[in-house]
């Protein structure tokens, strides 16, 4: 697992492997049908996780065993690479051999879900001592995909919050943003922080049409109040007129003011951040550690808002459960990860490897404020996670959406078509990605 989380690794063929899905039934061999907590059993977990990450993870599996002397828990990566996961579960259940737990990324919801593999707990996480609300939307809503069933717990939670250079604030005499700041005050700024002589750019922003480029533009879509989709899901919203007036606010810092560092690359904007070059970058707590490292004077702060409305963009991440026809199996599965997910669990687990807390109970902790002192800014994306209230959508078409919408974005800052051309062209073909075309 990376800091980087599925945010901007979207990119897989999912599509292609929906069609794997669909052709997966329910058999299998029956296991057991009345309940029995004290009955042994095993699950199969898969992580997704190497290294460290996995180490941790089998400790914490061990400590499980530990408690529940009649549960053993068979705990491996599952894939060579988190990404290799789809495609294996998929053969899983074309052979009706899967495991009880994986990883996955959040954007493989819905192709988990219509697989018809997947556990559904919305009435155990209705229990009040799961605390349920701790998560953030964003996170509940990725793991009920359709707005019906639960398929799992909140694995990861990140989102994108403005990481500002104080040192090229500090030379060009600006004030440092606010969880209060517009977007016409960021732009203002990043207009003072540009200066061509020393080729220091105000803000940056990738034009490489990857999911970089395209998730970075939700927040300013979903604060003008547009939508990615329509409600049914079926078709592109974003070349609203709402989506139109996002495009041109970024296209007016990138072509009239020259204000916004385009990065062809995807990882050169936060170097240039690093080394004082760029003022202002909107990114996660995947770039804490090397800023730290680069000895970068920074801070953290909110989205800049529209009308008090500051919501980001976040990608979390699953644990998936999948039904596999023994009660005692699903029963053990939902209470692992009841487990895992409880606070005390959370903060040995996902804070002492750096990632944000899952629950915003944590933020308070001291394990968690030992690590926002080692990683400054990161109880700001914490409660940053309070404005991740719009989930990206798991569709399967969806990563054709993402490369439409990205070219666009990529085409109208770099001077080429309106928002409005460019969008419309974008949505026509999200539509054909949508309808499996």
């Amino acid at each position: 697992m990376t800091h980087r989380s599925s945010m901007v690794r979207t990119a897989i063929a999912i599509t292609a492997i929906g069609a794997l899905f669909s052709l997966a039934g329910c058999s299998g061999s029956q296991g057991a049908t009345e309940l029995d907590p004290e009955a042994d059993v095993t699950i199969t977990w898969w992580t997704g996780q190497s290294d460290e990450a996995q180490k941790l993870l089998e400790g914490m599996a061990g400590e499980f065993e530990e408690l529940h002397p009649n549960v053993t828990i068979d705990i491996s990566p599952g894939a060579s690479s988190t990404e290799e996961l789809l495609q294996k579960l998929s053969a899983g259940f074309a052979g009706s051999s899967y495991p009880n737990i994986s990883y996955a990324f959040g954007a493989w919801a819905s192709e988990l879900e219509s697989s018809q593999r997947t556990l559904d707990i919305t009435e155990q996480v209705a229990d009040p001592e799961v605390a349920w609300d701790e998560f953030s939307e964003a996170a509940r809503a990725t793991v009920q995909p359709t707005g019906e069933a639960i398929i799992g717990f909140p694995a990861l939670v990140d989102n994108i919050s403005l990481i500002y250079n104080k040192t090229v604030f500090d030379a060009a005499g600006v004030d440092y943003p606010t969880e209060e700041w517009t977007w016409a005050e960021f732009r203002d700024a990043a207009k003072k922080l540009t200066n061509p002589a020393n080729e220091t750019y105000g803000y940056a922003y990738s034009v490489s049409g990857s999911e970089e480029t395209t998730w970075q533009f939700w927040p300013h879509l979903w604060q003008n109040g547009g939508e990615i989709l329509s409600e049914d899901q079926s078709t592109a919203a974003f070349a609203s007129e709402e989506g139109v007036e996002a495009l041109e606010f970024l296209r007016q810092m990138a072509v009239d003011d020259k204000s916004i560092y385009l990065d062809q690359t995807d990882t050169k904007f936060a170097q240039l951040f690093a080394a004082d070059r760029i003022g202002m970058m909107t990114s996660g707590p995947w770039q804490l550690w090397d800023l730290g490292v680069a000895g970068t004077d920074y801070g953290v702060t909110m989205l800049p808002g529209t009308d008090g409305d500051h919501q980001t963009v976040s990608g979390p991440d699953i644990w998936a459960l999948f039904d596999t026809q023994d009660v005692n199996e699903n029963y053990w599965s939902v209470e692992l990860m009841k487990w895992l997910t409880a606070s005390e669990q959370d903060l040995r687990w996902n804070v002492a490897y750096g990632n944000l807390p899952l629950r915003a109970s944590e933020i308070d902790t001291p394990e968690f404020q030992e690590q926002v002192a080692a990683l400054p800014g990161l109880d700001i994306m914490a409660q940053n996670n309070e404005n991740a209230t719009n989930a990206r959508p798991t569709v399967s078409g969806y990563v054709g959406l993402s490369e439409a919408v990205g070219n666009a974005i990529s085409q109208v800052l770099q001077g080429q078509g309106t928002p409005e051309e460019a969008l419309k062209a974008a949505a026509e073909k999200a539509d054909r990605s949508l309808s499996g075309d």
